[in-house]
């Protein structure tokens, strides 16, 4: 870093990682692509491609305030998935949709957990470059748009299959759950190979771009899920990723790439917080009658446009 993060960009980077964290526009796609709009010492001060960035070590404090957020805005659904966590190793059983739900939760994150460790960095170095990341928010408009092409032909076809229907190849829950949710029910119900499919997808999330929320949300309307419930499903699996993506690299704050920028750090993450947990209580409504058509038409758009400014410059 050439310059010093200042705590207008630490604010305003805050701000726009809650949003685009939750918001099916891809939060990494984003951060390499504002500094490199802008320009000037934005460009030099949040370069997340140099393989020891301060920046880098910035944007783990957001990450952990995001998730924070989550838990926050979720708190009574993670109380009742780690009770149900709990219950299932102490009576070795799956019986209940909490006890499901908690296990889904766990296989879905296997795949981008092992992948993140094995090729994040490299990722991010080769790939976490403006022009890459202006392509790639281009294709992850596209995989929206075609994700709601595909449910709509589907629906045009026969009407969504649900768990409880014969032949949806979800799993027969138990008694015990009342305290479960009519989504849960319905999430802790699907089978293990759509769990795993949607847990999969977020490994696309790893190109800077492509939207870890939208990925996910797309594979589980290839499934069969509806928007509320492939909401849903994307936010709670969002949670222990984002949370170990930052606690992981959280010593990095405390060494040599933190120092200097603790104050900005501070800032920028209570803008995360405030904005992600605002982000997830509109999304949560959104979807509830709404679809991810406009977020497809904006990152095919910005994305576009981002490469042509990027390649006249």
């Amino acid at each position: 870093m050439s310059g010093h993060l200042s705590y207008a960009e630490a604010l305003v980077v805050g701000a726009l990682q809650g949003v685009t964290e939750l918001f099916p526009v891809s939060s990494l796609g984003h951060s390499v692509l504002l500094p490199a709009l802008v320009g000037g010492s934005w460009a030099d001060d949040l370069n997340v491609s140099t393989p020891e960035s301060p920046y880098l070590a910035f944007i783990v404090g957001l990450h952990v305030a995001t998730a924070l957020a989550l838990m926050l805005f979720f708190w009574r659904d993670w109380l009742r998935i780690i009770t149900g966590f709990v219950t299932s190793i102490r009576h070795r059983r799956i019986a209940t949709a909490d006890e499901r739900l908690a296990w889904m939760i766990i296989i879905a994150t296997i795949p981008v957990g092992v992948t993140g460790l094995l090729l994040e960095h490299t990722f991010r170095t080769v790939l976490g470059r403006p022009m890459p990341a202006a392509v790639f928010l281009a294709l992850n408009g596209v995989i929206l748009y075609g994700a709601e092409r595909l449910r709509r032909r589907a629906l045009a076809i026969r009407p969504a299959t649900t768990p409880d229907m014969p032949g949806a190849g979800g799993a027969t829950l138990g008694s015990g759950d009342q305290g479960a949710t009519g989504s849960d029910r319905r999430l802790a119900a699907r089978s293990w190979r759509d769990t795993t499919l949607i847990g999969t997808a977020q490994v696309l999330a790893l190109l800077p771009g492509i939207s870890r929320s939208g990925a996910t949300m797309a594979a589980g309307l290839f499934r069969g899920l509806d928007h509320d419930d492939a909401a849903r499903f994307s936010f709670l699996l969002a949670t222990p990723v984002i949370l170990a993506a930052g606690v992981l690299k959280l010593p990095d704050l405390f060494g040599p790439l933190g120092d200097g920028i603790h104050g900005q750090v501070l800032a920028g993450s209570a803008a995360s917080f405030v904005c992600a947990y605002l982000a997830v209580r509109f999304l949560t409504r959104y979807f509830q009658t709404r679809t991810l058509i406009p977020f497809a038409v904006y990152c095919a758009a910005a994305g576009v446009a981002s490469f042509a400014w990027l390649a006249t410059r």
